[in-house]
């Protein structure tokens, strides 16, 4: 790629999802066509022409479209780049696949993800180019790039076609299997058959990344040619803004300034904390981070305090715009469920959230329009039109027009609704606790956890290793 074509894409810098880039409109034959003179790397000829294309198509979203071409010797070709912006955090998915329907799921795979198959011990990593396909069309497709290899490794021809059977078994789903799709761009999907309802079958959740992935994503090269003296200044003004926090308790309401490296372009910010009391529910961290160099901005809210012996239960009858201003805290492990429309949000999409009803609502509709299989020409009819019903449906709750009905699941009691009757009840607000599962016992890591005589417990771990140890020595000699 040409220095001329670099300069043109680091114009379309990475932003926030809800500012509207205009630089790439929908596709039409009126799309503005930018061409620059670039290289050609066939004959060395410097009068090459590149035409990039900025627009928009179904699934893919924001693209940019690459077509060189030399008078010199003719020689063309093509590529195609994500153009959108990148989510704030990465993408892990899973799908137990356990019938022949769920092959037929549609997925976006983005260039930076890489495909699994825990039990074949099997992986596509990352490719130049992104893909529209279904579970069957990647598993066929490995099979066809499979077979061709073991025609050009003849010395391990039986191991790959060994292989190959494998795959070709999994394709009638004689047993379960896990499809696992990690995305550290977070652009990567995998069809909901039941959206908006919850999939038990799959399960998504979302991870910050680490330096080496904002690194192969781009994100941290301007901070890596910055000069030293530049850095040393950054430093320098994160130290005498920082306090260093005391042992104790944090005071409420009382700020306190941690050193934090920014996730997107390196440069070390800073994290505000504070603790703050909810009435009538408990102690709440609020942390805030602000890069003052690339303007990236996120924040966290964590609720103090042990976890609960019990899960909670919540549910509100909106029904008038006042109700749409309550005060409502999300934890990170709460379901949200609206039942007129069937959707429920499972505790790993959305993260913490304090923010009021109205705003819960506005988040779940932005989440459902990333979703690219309600979207566009390829979709399927009955689903588009389902998307659209409630999406219409949740603009008409956010604008105060229908009553409605909301429910938030906490099995840890981390979330809490506003009480306009506090202290006394709400006619509108219902809250009951219950007793956790096992299951869910476990996925919170409740199981495990000892609390009591763990010393005496670490002491007896110790004092067996030792004794196999040992054992083992004795057998040796």
């Amino acid at each position: 790629m040409s220095e001329e074509i670099n300069k043109k894409l680091e114009n379309t810098n990475i932003q926030d999802k809800k500012e509207e880039n205009e630089e790439f409109k929908n596709i039409s034959h009126e799309n503005e066509v930018t061409e620059i003179e670039s290289y050609c790397v066939n004959c060395e000829a410097e009068n090459g022409i590149t035409r990039i294309l900025l627009t928009k198509v179904p699934f893919f979203k924001e693209i940019m479209v690459f077509a060189f071409h030399c008078p010199e010797c003719g020689f063309r070709s093509s590529e195609v780049r994500s153009g959108g912006s990148y989510e704030l955090k990465g993408c892990h998915i899973e799908l137990n696949v356990t019938k022949e329907l769920d092959l037929n799921r549609q997925i976006v795979k983005m260039e930076k993800a890489t495909i699994s198959i825990p039990s074949l011990d099997f992986e596509i990593p990352p490719s130049n180019n992104g893909s529209l396909n279904t579970i069957e069309g990647i598993l066929k497709e490995a099979i066809t790039n499979l077979t061709n290899a073991s025609e050009i490794h003849t010395e391990s021809k039986e191991e790959l076609l060994g292989f190959v059977s494998k795959l070709s078994n999994l394709l009638m789903v004689d047993e379960p299997f896990k499809f696992i799709v990690d995305d550290p761009s977070g652009n990567s999907f995998i069809e909901n058959p039941n959206a908006p309802k919850a999939d038990p079958n799959l399960k998504v959740t979302t991870y910050t990344r680490t330096a080496e992935q904002n690194a192969s994503l781009g994100l941290g090269e301007q901070q890596q040619q910055q000069d030293s003296g530049k850095q040393t200044k950054q430093n320098e003004r994160v130290t005498t803004t920082s306090v260093s926090i005391p042992s104790g308790d944090l005071a409420d309401r009382e700020v306190y300034s941690l050193p934090n490296q920014c996730s997107f372009c390196g440069v070390m910010g800073e994290c505000k904390m504070v603790l703050t009391d909810i009435p009538y529910f408990k102690s709440v961290l609020l942390m805030a981070f602000s890069c003052d160099e690339c303007g990236y901005k996120t924040n966290e809210i964590k609720p103090g305090g042990a976890i609960s012996e019990k899960g909670k239960h919540i549910t509100l009858r909106v029904e008038s715009v006042e109700d749409l201003s309550r005060d409502i805290l999300k934890s990170d492990t709460a379901n949200v469920i609206i039942p007129e429309l069937e959707i429920e949000v499972t505790h790993g999409s959305l993260g913490g959230k304090f923010t009021t009803v109205e705003g819960l609502v506005t988040i779940i509709k932005e989440e459902l329009e990333k979703n690219p299989f309600f979207r566009g020409d390829s979709s399927d009819p009955v689903n588009r039109a389902r998307y659209q019903e409630i999406t219409s449906q949740l603009d008409s709750f956010i604008g105060g027009k229908k009553p409605f009905t909301i429910q938030l699941d906490d099995p840890v009691a981390n979330s809490y609704v506003q009480n306009l009757f506090a202290p006394d009840d709400d006619p509108q607000l219902e809250i009951y606790e219950y007793e956790r599962t096992y299951e869910q016992n476990d996925e919170l890591g409740l199981n495990a956890m000892n609390t009591e005589n763990y010393l005496d417990n670490q002491e007896n771990d110790t004092e067996a290793e030792n004794e196999k140890g040992e054992e083992k020595e004795g057998e040796s000699k």
